[in-house]
């Protein structure tokens, strides 16, 4: 049986492989009705792979998600990644490219590895795609920094 989950601001549920900041959270928090409520795991070569349900609530062009929604879930899908391997950092900038519409009521998936780190500095890179594999809707590049000593 799983152990109880003792971050802060954790439910108090059973801490599955999900990885999350805390429940509140836009990106992964699961009493966020209005957020992405983000599920995502360790990937096998290191980094992290998940999910998100566009909701309505998410709506940019009628039917389709706001690019800024796609965007929030690759910048929290590094951030994650970071979060889960215990570095302390924040977004210090990220490059967006939409390559397609995520329409109301399907899933989108999202990966997100560390491509370098060298100091403060952490370069990661992220990828959005449909219910199709091969349906990439958008990629980002993020500089994640760690706060100086």
């Amino acid at each position: 049986m799983p152990e109880p989950d003792p971050r802060p601001g954790a439910s108090g549920r059973a801490r599955s492989d999900s990885i999350t900041h805390h429940d509140l959270c836009f990106g992964c928090g699961t009493a966020n009705l209005f957020g992405l409520q983000l599920e995502l795991e360790r990937a096998p070569d290191g980094g992290v792979e998940g999910r998100f349900f566009v909701k309505q609530d998410h709506q940019g062009p009628p039917g389709y998600a706001h690019g800024g929604v796609l965007a929030a879930a690759l910048d929290e899908a590094m951030a994650l990644l970071l979060h889960d391997r215990g570095l302390r950092a924040v977004t210090g900038r990220l490059e967006v490219d939409l390559r397609g519409p995520a329409p109301v009521g399907a899933f989108v998936t999202v990966d997100a590895r560390v491509e370098s780190a060298e100091g403060r500095r952490i370069e990661l890179v992220a990828r959005a795609r449909g219910a199709e594999p091969e349906a990439l809707l958008a990629e980002a590049r993020g500089v994640f920094v760690r706060p100086a000593a």
